[in-house]
Protein backbone atom coordinates (compact mmCIF):
# COMPACT_ATOMS: atom_id res chain seq x y z
CA UNK A 1 0.00 0.00 0.00
CA UNK A 2 1.08 3.17 -1.30
CA UNK A 3 0.60 6.50 1.44
CA UNK A 4 0.93 9.93 1.08
CA UNK A 5 1.18 12.51 4.40
CA UNK A 6 0.81 16.09 3.92
CA UNK A 7 0.89 18.09 7.01
CA UNK A 8 -0.07 21.44 7.26
CA UNK A 9 2.80 22.82 9.28
CA UNK A 10 6.64 22.21 9.65
CA UNK A 11 7.32 20.94 12.90
CA UNK A 12 6.53 17.59 14.53
CA UNK A 13 3.77 18.05 17.12
CA UNK A 14 0.82 16.42 18.18
CA UNK A 15 -1.05 16.43 15.28
CA UNK A 16 2.03 15.07 12.67
CA UNK A 17 2.90 12.39 15.74
CA UNK A 18 -0.88 11.13 15.38
CA UNK A 19 -0.26 10.80 11.27
CA UNK A 20 2.36 8.86 11.76
CA UNK A 21 1.02 6.22 14.22
CA UNK A 22 -1.63 5.68 12.35
CA UNK A 23 0.63 5.34 9.02
CA UNK A 24 2.71 2.85 11.01
CA UNK A 25 0.21 0.67 11.96
CA UNK A 26 -1.40 0.63 8.33
CA UNK A 27 1.83 -0.33 7.05
CA UNK A 28 3.39 -0.04 3.57
CA UNK A 29 5.37 2.47 1.24
CA UNK A 30 5.22 6.39 2.81
CA UNK A 31 5.83 10.01 1.46
CA UNK A 32 5.60 12.31 3.51
CA UNK A 33 5.54 16.43 2.81
CA UNK A 34 5.69 19.43 4.91
CA UNK A 35 3.66 22.36 4.63
CA UNK A 36 4.95 25.19 3.45
CA UNK A 37 8.75 23.59 3.90
CA UNK A 38 7.85 21.81 0.72
CA UNK A 39 5.71 23.80 -0.60
CA UNK A 40 4.87 26.99 0.58
CA UNK A 41 2.88 29.01 -2.47
CA UNK A 42 -0.01 31.11 -2.44
CA UNK A 43 -2.96 31.07 -5.45
CA UNK A 44 -2.69 34.21 -7.74
CA UNK A 45 -5.59 33.88 -8.98
CA UNK A 46 -4.76 33.76 -12.88
CA UNK A 47 -7.49 30.92 -13.61
CA UNK A 48 -4.86 29.43 -15.82
CA UNK A 49 -5.27 26.23 -14.38
CA UNK A 50 -9.03 26.20 -14.95
CA UNK A 51 -8.65 27.62 -18.22
CA UNK A 52 -5.53 26.62 -20.05
CA UNK A 53 -4.72 23.13 -17.70
CA UNK A 54 -2.85 22.96 -14.41
CA UNK A 55 0.39 22.86 -16.03
CA UNK A 56 0.06 26.50 -16.65
CA UNK A 57 -0.16 26.95 -12.96
CA UNK A 58 2.59 29.35 -11.89
CA UNK A 59 3.33 27.35 -9.18
CA UNK A 60 3.11 23.66 -11.44
CA UNK A 61 6.86 22.65 -10.71
CA UNK A 62 6.96 23.25 -7.47
CA UNK A 63 3.82 21.28 -6.64
CA UNK A 64 4.45 18.31 -8.99
CA UNK A 65 6.06 16.46 -6.33
CA UNK A 66 3.51 16.74 -4.44
CA UNK A 67 0.88 15.81 -7.20
CA UNK A 68 2.97 12.76 -8.33
CA UNK A 69 2.60 11.33 -4.65
CA UNK A 70 -0.40 11.94 -4.73
CA UNK A 71 -1.87 10.35 -7.96
CA UNK A 72 0.23 7.14 -6.71
CA UNK A 73 -0.93 6.80 -3.65
CA UNK A 74 -3.58 4.67 -2.36
CA UNK A 75 -4.30 6.38 1.15
CA UNK A 76 -3.73 10.09 1.31
CA UNK A 77 -3.52 11.41 4.68
CA UNK A 78 -4.05 15.49 4.96
CA UNK A 79 -3.13 16.50 9.07
CA UNK A 80 -3.30 19.90 10.84
CA UNK A 81 -3.47 21.39 13.75
CA UNK A 82 -6.32 23.74 14.53
CA UNK A 83 -5.90 27.38 13.64
CA UNK A 84 -8.47 29.31 14.52
CA UNK A 85 -11.05 26.82 14.06
CA UNK A 86 -9.61 26.14 10.89
CA UNK A 87 -7.08 24.00 9.18
CA UNK A 88 -3.54 26.16 9.11
CA UNK A 89 -2.98 28.92 6.01
CA UNK A 90 -0.44 26.64 4.36
CA UNK A 91 -2.62 23.84 4.13
CA UNK A 92 -5.85 26.02 2.79
CA UNK A 93 -3.26 27.59 0.40
CA UNK A 94 -1.65 24.29 -1.07
CA UNK A 95 -5.64 22.87 -1.23
CA UNK A 96 -6.17 25.88 -3.35
CA UNK A 97 -4.30 24.79 -6.15
CA UNK A 98 -6.63 21.60 -7.06
CA UNK A 99 -9.62 23.98 -7.55
CA UNK A 100 -8.94 22.57 -11.34
CA UNK A 101 -9.38 18.71 -9.66
CA UNK A 102 -13.09 19.24 -8.24
CA UNK A 103 -15.41 17.19 -10.11
CA UNK A 104 -16.79 20.03 -10.84
CA UNK A 105 -14.10 20.65 -13.58
CA UNK A 106 -11.38 18.25 -14.40
CA UNK A 107 -11.35 15.30 -11.86
CA UNK A 108 -8.75 12.79 -11.91
CA UNK A 109 -9.77 9.09 -12.66
CA UNK A 110 -7.31 7.93 -9.70
CA UNK A 111 -9.01 9.58 -7.18
CA UNK A 112 -12.34 7.59 -7.28
CA UNK A 113 -9.80 4.48 -5.97
CA UNK A 114 -8.12 6.00 -3.15
CA UNK A 115 -8.89 6.61 0.61
CA UNK A 116 -8.64 9.72 2.22
CA UNK A 117 -7.75 10.67 5.89
CA UNK A 118 -8.46 14.22 8.01
CA UNK A 119 -6.54 14.42 11.20
CA UNK A 120 -6.61 17.44 13.10
CA UNK A 121 -5.68 17.99 17.35
CA UNK A 122 -6.24 20.99 19.72
CA UNK A 123 -5.52 22.06 23.22
CA UNK A 124 -9.27 23.08 23.39
CA UNK A 125 -11.69 22.91 20.42
CA UNK A 126 -12.20 23.13 16.37
CA UNK A 127 -11.51 19.73 15.42
CA UNK A 128 -14.76 19.12 13.60
CA UNK A 129 -14.33 22.68 11.53
CA UNK A 130 -10.55 22.16 10.57
CA UNK A 131 -11.16 18.36 9.25
CA UNK A 132 -14.17 19.61 7.38
CA UNK A 133 -11.48 22.49 5.56
CA UNK A 134 -9.60 19.36 4.33
CA UNK A 135 -12.32 16.86 3.89
CA UNK A 136 -14.24 19.06 1.57
CA UNK A 137 -11.62 18.94 -0.87
CA UNK A 138 -10.88 14.93 -1.22
CA UNK A 139 -14.71 14.40 -1.62
CA UNK A 140 -14.81 17.21 -4.11
CA UNK A 141 -11.68 15.38 -5.97
CA UNK A 142 -13.92 12.26 -6.13
CA UNK A 143 -12.01 10.08 -3.05
CA UNK A 144 -14.60 7.89 -1.87
CA UNK A 145 -14.00 6.50 1.31
CA UNK A 146 -12.93 9.40 3.89
CA UNK A 147 -12.27 9.28 7.25
CA UNK A 148 -11.74 12.22 10.13
CA UNK A 149 -9.72 11.91 13.47
CA UNK A 150 -9.51 14.44 16.06
CA UNK A 151 -8.67 14.60 19.32
CA UNK A 152 -8.49 17.65 21.65
CA UNK A 153 -4.97 16.76 23.50
CA UNK A 154 -5.22 19.75 25.63
CA UNK A 155 -1.68 20.05 25.77
CA UNK A 156 1.05 22.53 23.63
CA UNK A 157 3.06 19.38 23.10
CA UNK A 158 2.98 15.29 22.29
CA UNK A 159 4.74 15.11 25.48
CA UNK A 160 2.30 16.66 27.64
CA UNK A 161 -1.15 14.14 26.41
CA UNK A 162 -1.80 12.21 29.37
CA UNK A 163 -1.76 8.45 29.42
CA UNK A 164 -5.48 8.16 29.39
CA UNK A 165 -5.72 10.49 26.23
CA UNK A 166 -2.51 8.36 24.67
CA UNK A 167 -4.53 5.29 25.32
CA UNK A 168 -7.35 6.86 23.65
CA UNK A 169 -5.39 7.78 20.55
CA UNK A 170 -3.70 4.02 20.59
CA UNK A 171 -6.90 2.54 20.78
CA UNK A 172 -8.33 4.66 18.21
CA UNK A 173 -5.81 4.97 15.65
CA UNK A 174 -5.18 0.99 15.53
CA UNK A 175 -9.07 0.20 14.18
CA UNK A 176 -8.76 3.25 11.97
CA UNK A 177 -6.02 1.51 10.67
CA UNK A 178 -7.81 -1.64 10.80
CA UNK A 179 -10.45 -0.14 8.80
CA UNK A 180 -8.11 1.36 6.11
CA UNK A 181 -6.37 -1.67 5.56
CA UNK A 182 -9.70 -3.81 5.24
CA UNK A 183 -11.25 -1.46 2.71
CA UNK A 184 -8.07 -0.95 0.36
CA UNK A 185 -8.36 -2.00 -2.87
CA UNK A 186 -12.60 -2.33 -2.21
CA UNK A 187 -13.35 1.28 -2.19
CA UNK A 188 -16.53 2.59 -4.38
CA UNK A 189 -18.11 5.93 -4.59
CA UNK A 190 -20.94 6.12 -2.67
CA UNK A 191 -24.77 7.31 -3.24
CA UNK A 192 -23.73 11.28 -2.90
CA UNK A 193 -19.91 11.21 -4.77
CA UNK A 194 -22.59 9.36 -7.89
CA UNK A 195 -25.06 12.22 -7.42
CA UNK A 196 -22.58 14.75 -7.56
CA UNK A 197 -20.31 13.60 -10.48
CA UNK A 198 -24.32 13.34 -12.41
CA UNK A 199 -25.09 16.72 -12.40
CA UNK A 200 -21.85 17.69 -13.17
CA UNK A 201 -21.78 15.66 -16.36
CA UNK A 202 -25.32 17.77 -17.52
CA UNK A 203 -23.46 20.59 -16.75
CA UNK A 204 -20.46 19.74 -19.08
CA UNK A 205 -22.87 17.96 -21.68
CA UNK A 206 -24.26 21.82 -22.17
CA UNK A 207 -20.97 23.30 -21.88
CA UNK A 208 -19.68 25.87 -19.46
CA UNK A 209 -15.82 25.62 -19.88
CA UNK A 210 -13.84 24.54 -22.90
CA UNK A 211 -10.83 23.02 -21.39
CA UNK A 212 -13.15 21.00 -19.24
CA UNK A 213 -15.29 19.86 -21.71
CA UNK A 214 -12.28 18.74 -24.11
CA UNK A 215 -11.13 16.88 -20.48
CA UNK A 216 -14.49 15.08 -19.65
CA UNK A 217 -15.16 14.07 -23.91
CA UNK A 218 -11.65 12.62 -24.04
CA UNK A 219 -12.47 10.52 -20.49
CA UNK A 220 -15.45 9.89 -22.32
CA UNK A 221 -17.70 10.64 -19.06
CA UNK A 222 -20.34 12.31 -21.27
CA UNK A 223 -20.73 8.68 -22.28
CA UNK A 224 -21.87 6.28 -21.06
CA UNK A 225 -17.80 5.77 -19.12
CA UNK A 226 -17.20 6.49 -15.70
CA UNK A 227 -14.35 6.99 -13.43
CA UNK A 228 -14.99 3.94 -10.89
CA UNK A 229 -15.83 1.70 -14.25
Amino acid sequence: MKITMIHGQNHIGSTCQIGRMLVEKIGGEVKEFFLPRDFGEFCVGCTNCFLKGEENCPHYEKLLPIVEAMNEADVIILTSPVYVYHATGSMKAFLDHFGYQWMVHRPKTCMFQKQGVCISTAAGAGMKSTNKDMADSLFYWGIPKIYKYGMAVAATSFDQITEKKRAAIEKETTALAAKIRRNYGHVKPGLKTKTYFAVMRLLHKKGINPADEVYWEAQGWLGEKRPWK
